[in-house]
C-alpha cells in the first residue's frame, strides 16, 4: 500500500565525501570538485593531504639570482657569480638565463657557448678563434707526405692553443683570393702550420702568397637557442634551422667529410621559428608553436624529418618539456599538452580557460610539475600520470628544475635550490617549518536548482603536531567567509562535528584553511532542500 508523503517532512539530506579529486578550475565544476587550492598534493589519493615540507639545501652556495640549474654527476647552477659544480665555482658566466646539455662528460652552456669538463676539470669556450694581420696560404704535407695548396702559416703561432685535428675552421677576411674565405677541416697540426686536404687552398701559380689585414680563424658553434642530446650527438636551433654536432663532440658543428661521424643541419622551411627541442623515446624533437618536427635516422645520410602540423611549445616555454609515465608534457599556446609521439592531446583542462605563460617543467619520473604564470600570478602546478589529477602548490617563482639522486630539485629566481620530495630523499638542507595551505571547493548546489540550506558539517581529518585548520563557508558567491567552529587543533584522527546557522541559498561554498601537515579523510554535508521560491528581502 502506497502511503502520501508527510506534508511536513524535515527533508534533511546527508552526503558523505571520501574521493577528492584534484584541482578542477571551471565553471563547470560540480559538488566535491575543487577549485582551487594552495600547497595540497595527491600523493595519499583518495584522501586530500597537504604536500610534504621542503628542504632548502645546506650546501649549496648559490648567491643572487637564479638563471639555471642542472646535474651531471653532481648538482651544477648558475648564479650572478657564474657556473658551479659540486658547490665550487668554475668559471663566469653573463647573466640571464640558462639552458644546459651534456654530451659524455662535457656540459654545454648557452648562449654564453661555454662549457665545463667533469672529468678534466676544465672550464671554457665552446667556440676558438685567432686573429692576425698576415696568414699565408702555402702548400704543406700531409700524413708525412707533400700536399698541394693545403696548408696555413703564422708565424711564431703555436696553432694547437687553438684548435685540434679534426676542427672545422672558418677562414674569413681573404682580399687577394676571397675564394679562400671557406670552412675545411684540419687535418694536421705542427706548431706555425694548419694542414688540410690536398688543394683546398687558391695558391698564385701554385706558390704561396700571404693575406694581410685583419685576418680571423675561428671553430665557430651556431647561435643556439635550444639544445639536446641524442645518440652521442648534440642537437640544437637557432629561429630557423635544425643542428646536429659532429658525433661524440660539442665543439665541432660544421664538419661535412661525407662521413658518418659528420655534423648535420636542416632549414624545413615551415612558418614559424622554433621554440623548444628535446630528446624523447630515442627521437630528437623540435617544436614550433604550431608544428611539431621528429628526427629519423642514426646517421647523416640517413637523418630525415617528419612534421606535423600540431600545436606545439609556446614561445617562451621551451623548458615546460619534461617526461613523466612515459609522456612527454609542455605547454602549448592552448594550454598542457601530453605527447606520445602522435598528435599530442590537451591534458591541462582541469586548469581552467585561464592564458598561461613562461612555464618551466620538471618531473620525478611519475609527476610532472610545471611552475608558470597567469593573471594570479607565477604558481607550481602538479600533474600526477598514476591518478591523472592535478594539484596546485605554492607561488614560489621557480626558474629551473632537474632530477638529482632519484628526487627533483627546483631553484628560484633568488637562487634558492629546494628539494621538493624532501622525505623521500634524505637531502641535507634546512626543512620548512610548517606549511600554510588552502583547498577551496567548487559551488555546492547538491545537484538541486532550488533553494537550500546547510546546517552541519561533519569533517573527519588527521593533524600533525602543532599543527591546525579551520573550516569556511561562503553563501551565494558574496565573497565574505564565515568561520565554521573554532580551530580544530592536532590530535589524533577524528570526526570533527561543525554546526552553522542555516541560511537559506542557491548555493553556498565551503573552505579549508590550515597550517602543518594535514590528511582530510572524509567531508560530510547535512543539508535540506526547500521550494525555488526567492527569500523574501530582509530574511535568509
Amino acid at each position: 500500500m502506497l502511503l502520501p508523503n508527510m506534508r511536513y517532512a524535515d527533508r534533511i539530506c546527508k552526503d558523505t565525501q571520501t574521493r577528492f579529486k584534484g584541482l578542477n578550475h571551471n565553471y563547470g565544476a560540480g559538488d566535491g570538485e575543487i577549485w582551487d587550492m594552495k600547497d595540497m598534493t595527491g600523493d595519499h589519493y583518495p584522501l586530500l593531504a597537504v604536500r610534504d615540507p621542503r628542504v632548502l639545501l645546506d650546501d649549496v652556495n648559490s648567491g643572487g639570482s637564479g638563471w639555471g640549474l642542472y646535474s651531471w654527476d653532481g648538482l651544477c647552477w648558475v648564479d650572478d657569480e657564474g657556473f658551479w659544480y659540486r658547490n665550487e665555482w668554475k668559471g663566469a658566466l653573463t647573466a640571464g638565463m640558462k639552458t644546459f646539455a651534456s654530451l659524455g662528460s662535457t656540459i654545454v652552456i648557452l648562449p654564453d657557448k661555454k662549457f665545463y669538463n667533469v672529468e678534466t676539470d676544465t672550464f671554457g669556450s665552446l667556440e676558438a678563434a685567432w686573429e692576425g694581420t698576415e696568414l699565408t696560404f702555402a702548400n704543406g704535407e700531409l700524413y708525412g707526405e707533400m700536399a698541394n695548396a693545403n696548408a696555413l702559416y703564422a708565424e711564431g703561432v703555436d696553432w694547437s692553443m687553438y684548435f685540434r685535428e679534426g676542427d672545422a675552421v672558418t677562414i674569413s677576411g681573404c682580399t687577394k683570393h676571397p675564394e679562400n674565405n671557406k670552412t675545411p677541416v684540419i687535418r694536421q697540426i705542427d706548431g706555425p702550420y694548419l694542414y688540410f686536404y690536398e688543394n683546398v687552398f687558391s695558391l698564385e701559380g701554385g706558390e704561396e702568397y700571404t693575406e694581410a689585414g685583419r685576418i680571423q680563424v675561428c671553430r665557430k658553434l651556431p647561435d643556439l637557442k635550444y639544445i639536446c642530446q641524442n645518440e652521442n650527438r648534440l642537437w640544437g636551433c637557432d629561429d630557423t634551422t635544425i643542428y646536429a654536432s659532429k658525433w661524440n663532440d660539442a665543439t665541432n658543428w660544421n664538419v661535412y667529410d661525407g662521413l658518418e661521424s659528420d655534423s648535420w643541419a636542416l632549414t624545413p622551411g615551415t612558418p614559424g621559428i622554433f621554440t623548444g627541442c628535446c630528446s624523447y623515446k630515442g627521437y630528437t624533437v623540435f617544436f614550433k608553436e604550431d608544428w611539431i618536427c621528429k628526427i629519423y635516422g642514426s646517421t647523416p645520410s640517413e637523418f630525415s624529418a617528419l612534421g606535423t602540423a600540431t600545436l606545439g611549445v609556446a614561445e617562451g616555454s621551451a623548458k615546460s618539456l619534461a617526461v613523466a609515465g612515459e609522456i612527454l608534457f609542455y605547454l602549448s599556446s592552448s594550454g598542457i599538452m601530453a605527447y606520445t609521439g602522435g598528435i599530442p592531446k590537451n591534458a591541462g583542462k582541469a586548469l581552467g580557460a585561464g592564458q598561461f605563460c613562461d612555464a618551466v617543467a620538471g618531473s620525478d619520473g611519475m609527476k610532472y610539475y610545471v611552475s608558470m604564470k597567469n593573471e594570479d600570478g607565477r604558481w607550481l602546478y602538479v600533474y600526477d600520470t598514476r591518478t591523472g589529477l592535478w594539484h596546485k602548490e605554492s607561488d614560489y617563482d621557480f626558474v629551473d628544475f632537474v632530477l638529482w639522486e632519484g628526487g627533483l630539485c627546483g631553484m628560484t629566481k633568488g637562487g634558492d635550490i629546494w628539494s621538493l620530495v624532501s622525505r623521500r630523499n634524505a637531502y641535507p638542507g634546512s626543512q620548512e617549518a610548517f606549511v600554510m595551505w588552502m583547498v577551496e571547493f567548487a559551488d555546492f548546489t547538491e545537484a538541486n536548482p532550488n533553494k537550500k540550506g546547510i546546517g552541519k558539517v561533519q569533517i573527519r581529518l588527521e593533524l600533525e603536531e602543532e599543527a591546525w585548520a579551520q573550516v569556511w563557508i561562503q553563501f551565494d558567491s558574496d565573497g565574505i567567509w564565515h568561520e565554521m567552529g573554532q580551530k580544530l587543533e592536532a590530535g589524533i584522527k577524528r570526526s570533527h562535528y561543525l554546526p552553522v546557522i542555516p541560511r537559506r541559498c542557491d548555493h553556498y561554498r565551503l573552505k579549508i584553511t590550515g597550517t602543518g601537515g594535514c590528511k582530510i579523510y572524509s567531508l560530510t554535508r547535512e543539508y535540506y532542500v526547500g521550494s525555488e521560491n526567492r527569500s523574501t528581502k530582509g530574511r535568509n
